[in-house]
């Protein structure tokens, strides 16, 4: 009896012993969505627009890489709109004084997106940073202004469409003749190219973690430098190559 039960204890203690040493794995933390896909709705403080969509892959909780394309335009930071001639007809835009193009810049970027939280609560708001880097499209069009010309003895005047040039200089930079900007689609068949590179470095919030469509938003800086000075003023020296933009940044897409 007493024999029995020294066995019996032994293999308890053995159970014990054996049980103590197997180690469960540890638990992962796990992601319900794969890929995400956001528009970007972007303002800049040059008051520029930006506009673009953006493919993420959810490599871990907190953790996305995304491809990103825009496009937008930047602004020289000397720019400053006038209003438009108030004594002629109304079609015309505010216009910017010494302007000769208008600078767009379709962008490419490469990123990741890395959470500071473990968005461990379902609609709780996940906070992170992002950044990335890519090539840029300088795409260059002249700006167009419509100029103030008399047409005949009588003095009538007539609207005439014009950019900047040395024939054109005088009466371009003549603030009495101008009426306002041209349509901004004029001088699209006359743009040019300039290569270019951009990086971007936001803080991010999204809300619904776990959510399966995308509300985020970003507050970060964004650089833009050219192979050479873009010409967007007539003035050479205030022309440059490297500009830098603070931006908010509004993400709306779904997760899948």
């Amino acid at each position: 009896m007493k024999k029995g039960l020294v066995l019996f204890m032994l293999a308890l203690i053995g159970t014990s012993v054996s049980a103590q040493g197997v180690r469960m794995p540890p638990q992962k933390v796990g992601i319900i969505y794969k890929r995400e896909t956001t528009f970007n709705f972007m303002l800049t403080t040059n008051k520029g627009y930006v506009a673009g969509v953006e493919f993420g892959r959810l490599r871990t909780y907190d953790k996305t890489k995304f491809f990103k394309a825009t496009l937008g335009e930047i602004r020289h930071p000397k720019e400053i709109r006038q209003s438009a001639d108030p004594t002629v007809s109304r079609s015309f835009r505010p216009f910017v004084f010494g302007k000769q193009n208008n600078l767009l810049a379709l962008r490419a970027s490469w990123g990741t997106k890395r959470y500071f939280t473990e968005k461990a609560k379902q609609k709780g708001v996940a906070l992170g940073m992002s950044y990335s880097v890519g090539p840029t499209l300088g795409i260059i069009k002249p700006y167009y202004l419509a100029l103030r010309y008399s047409s005949d003895i009588n003095g009538q005047n007539r609207a005439v469409h014009q950019k900047y040039s040395s024939e054109t200089a005088a009466i371009f930079l003549n603030n009495s003749r101008i009426l306002g900007a041209s349509p901004f689609t004029k001088g699209f068949n006359e743009v040019s190219f300039t290569p270019g590179a951009n990086a971007a470095l936001a803080f991010h919030m999204d809300w619904g973690a776990f959510d399966e469509f995308v509300k985020a938003l970003e507050i970060g800086v964004m650089a833009d430098a050219f192979a050479t000075k873009v010409p967007i003023l007539v003035s050479e020296k205030n022309n440059q190559r490297l500009f830098i933009n603070f931006f908010l940044n509004l993400q709306l897409g779904r997760r899948r």
